[in-house]
């Protein structure tokens, strides 16, 4: 199968994760195209599959992010699968500073990602990877990437079952 891994990035930290979502791809054989979207955002964008990420800033997804999934033509992505994934500030230990926090992070990138791909009509996967980074500018928590290969490794295991079905 061919697949789109699209993200946008600011510290780096949601690269990362885009980067081992596509290596994990390849290493079970699908052909992936890897977008930067701070370096481009595609005007169509063609595959079986596409997982799209961002970072959580001030509790949203980035503007690029969003046109991406707006960009996304419904007669092609209603029955191809889009995921969602993101990036998101690790809430401190201190329940004071939590509560203040989470309404900045609950509701992130890819919560929202999905939600508009859902309200375009697209079909879209019901899971979302959300990440943490451990400051504003990362690094990511420990054991991210290895999360990051699983999810894409499981979720693969669903679109690939749902089109053989088909």
């Amino acid at each position: 199968m061919k697949g789109i891994v699209a993200f946008d990035s600011v510290f780096g930290n949601t690269m990362r994760v885009g980067e081992a979502i596509a290596e994990e791809l390849r290493d079970q054989g699908h052909e992936v195209e890897v977008i930067d979207l701070g370096k481009w955002v595609p005007l169509r964008a063609e595959a079986d599959f596409a997982f799209i990420g961002s970072p959580t800033r001030n509790g949203r997804m980035t503007s690029r992010s969003k046109r991406f999934v707006k960009r996304l033509r419904k007669s092609n992505w209603a029955a191809r699968t889009v995921v969602m994934f993101d990036t998101v500030l690790r809430l401190p230990e201190k329940e004071r500073y939590r509560e203040r926090m989470i309404r900045w992070t609950e509701n992130g990138a890819a919560p929202r990602l999905k939600a508009l791909a859902e309200k375009r009509g697209l079909k879209v996967h019901p899971e979302v990877l959300r990440l943490e980074v451990t400051g504003i500018r990362g690094p990511l928590a420990p054991g991210s990437l290895d999360r990051a290969r699983e999810f894409a490794r499981e979720t693969m295991k669903v679109i690939e079952g749902a089109s053989s079905s088909h």
